[in-house]
């Protein structure tokens, strides 16, 4: 094979632009081009970059930005294919016409946008109601940007409450701590970080389902532990974290030291599909009907249908939200109470998640998350049923059976037309899956990592990630089915998903780096000081001592 040398793009295209043959160019005037016949009879197509880093001095017409930025926007993935992710990718036209008609409204001018504010309102009632809010009691929330925020807002209400008690006590309240498994999302390590207090992380493994192990958490709570996150569910996998046997687990803890533990539930995905699907929890009670429960999250922008930019955080009673973590605002002519990491936000999203819930309905929303756990359902059996791939997840197996435990279990009878996610385990509309032992005995060759790659060359995004710390030798592969996910779109999917795998089965070992990305942009070059996957031993921390993102 003959060698080549590395050719540096930017700099041809400098040689190329200064080249002798460009002269009569120089005459031409590129200062004050406001009008064009089209877009590519600007002079951004073919004699001047779009600015990249620095402001140009004269601007350019609006047709002709509109669609440089559209041509090179034509680069990203398709929305409804990243099945890596589970936030929403699709809202009806009517949905859509109403955010657009309400951009320009900003959630912290609640004087000026009342009937906007109501709908805030409305939604956090409903929600609580969704989740269990007790009569006698008063359940207060609000909307967030997402569900990173509420965690933040959830875990800093825990350690205010902590403080307050160990103030009263006249103990001790330096070394604060907070329990959740190594599945857990970045976003809950961050508020630890940010917030100065210690992240017990525990470990998961196969036997606790790669969820937060009930055991390890008996082990690890003490005196200083201003709560426990749990979270509904994993992204890893989708289970549910077992939150009923957590908060028996802290009621004895209590009756023994006399020291109360409350649990927030993280239910970014969960909070959406645990009320309205037939499966629930899977259950026991998950939600404020469990006193031990004080505070759970979710995030708007996934299982409750609206676009990005919008999450939930209700606390089951107004006791629970110290006070001095509220802010009387006096702002614009009126005043209002305020308990948020940010300040203006979109409105927006709001609106768009009132209109979900009153277009739905209840049975709207359990329609549409039966038909997801029924499409994630179907796609797991489709790929055991080739041998080749085994699930993780287990939202396809029978109630109470979490491992595929006989082959000729794929050879049931089709499935009941009146069957629901109540006869099989309940969890996210989540595939988790990997490559079948007996699949990587025999063809050794094949690796995991070349089904994600070349799926990626037909468009669909589905990553291949170790699994939390511990479990990391297993990696696994992982479509979350959203509501977009039709059951045509399903067909090719498992169509194709076959296809590459007999491909790889029939083809001998081959370099699979010409399907990878290409050479970073000079953008991700400035502004990431991270690695990409073939760099990662290069980490400052390794594997099993780093902060797991995950895709989500």
């Amino acid at each position: 094979m003959s060698l080549a040398r590395h050719v540096d793009p930017d700099e041809i295209i400098k040689t190329l632009h200064n080249h002798p043959s460009k002269a009569h160019r120089h005459h031409m005037s590129t200062k004050t081009a406001t009008s064009t016949f089209t877009p590519y009879s600007s002079r951004y197509a073919s004699q001047q970059e779009i600015a990249k880093f620095k402001i140009p001095q004269q601007g350019a017409p609006a047709d002709a930005v509109h669609q440089m930025l559209k041509d090179e926007l034509d680069l990203d993935g398709r929305p409804n294919l990243n099945l890596a992710s589970f936030v929403g990718t699709y809202m009806e036209r009517e949905a859509e016409k109403l955010m657009i008609e309400n951009l320009s409204k900003n959630m912290s001018d609640a004087d000026e946008y009342p009937a906007m504010m109501a709908m805030h309102a409305r939604c956090v009632s409903i929600i609580a109601q969704l989740w269990g809010a007790k009569k006698g009691e008063t359940a207060v929330g609000s909307a967030t940007t997402g569900s990173s925020e509420a965690i933040h807002l959830g875990g800093l209400a825990m350690k205010r409450r902590w403080q307050e008690k160990r103030d009263r006590e006249g103990k001790d309240k330096s070394k604060p701590n907070i329990i959740m498994g190594s599945n857990a999302q970045v976003a809950l390590e961050k508020f630890a970080r940010y917030f100065e207090v210690e992240a017990r992380i525990l470990d998961v493994s196969e036997k606790s389902l790669y969820r937060l192990d009930p055991e390890l958490v008996k082990q690890n709570i003490d005196e200083n532990t201003i709560g426990v996150f749990v979270i509904m569910g994993s992204t890893y996998t989708g289970h549910y974290e077992p939150v009923a046997e957590i908060s028996n687990i802290l009621d004895e803890f209590e009756a023994q030291t006399g020291n109360d533990i409350p649990i927030h539930v993280d239910a970014a995905s969960g909070g959406f599909i645990a009320p309205f699907t037939h499966a629930h929890a899977g259950g026991p009670k998950w939600n404020f009907e469990l006193p031990r429960v004080k505070s759970i999250n979710t995030s708007g922008h996934k299982f409750g249908l609206v676009y990005a930019g919008v999450g939930w955080i209700i606390w089951r009673d107004e006791a629970f939200l110290p006070k001095h973590l509220i802010f009387e605002l006096h702002y614009l002519g009126g005043t209002e109470e305020s308990y948020t990491l940010n300040f203006s936000r979109p409105g927006a999203q709001i609106i768009a998640q009132y209109y979900m819930l009153i277009h739905l309905g209840f049975e709207g929303f359990r329609a549409i998350m039966e038909n997801c756990m029924a499409n994630a359902r179907l796609l797991s059996k489709s790929l055991e049923a080739t041998g080749w791939y085994t699930c993780v997840s287990d939202i396809h197996r029978p109630k109470g059976q979490h491992v595929l435990k006989d082959p000729k279990e794929l050879q049931s009878p089709p499935n009941r037309g009146d069957e629901t996610s109540a006869d099989y385990n309940a969890g996210l509309p989540v595939v988790a899956f990997r490559l079948s032992d007996e699949f990587k005995k025999t063809y050794s060759h094949v690796k995991q990592e070349s089904i994600s790659t070349l799926l990626r060359a037909k468009q669909y995004i589905i990553p291949n990630y170790p699994l939390p710390p511990k479990c990391e030798k297993t990696e696994i592969l992982r479509v979350v089915v959203r509501e977009s996910m039709s059951l045509d779109l399903l067909d090719r999917l498992i169509t194709d998903i076959i296809a590459i795998t007999e491909q790889l089965m029939n083809t001998d070992t081959m370099d699979l780096a010409v399907f990878q990305p290409g050479a970073a942009t000079v953008e991700k070059q400035h502004q990431s000081k991270g690695h990409d996957h073939m760099n990662k031993h290069k980490a400052e921390r390794p594997m099993s001592k780093g902060v797991h993102r995950t895709v989500c």
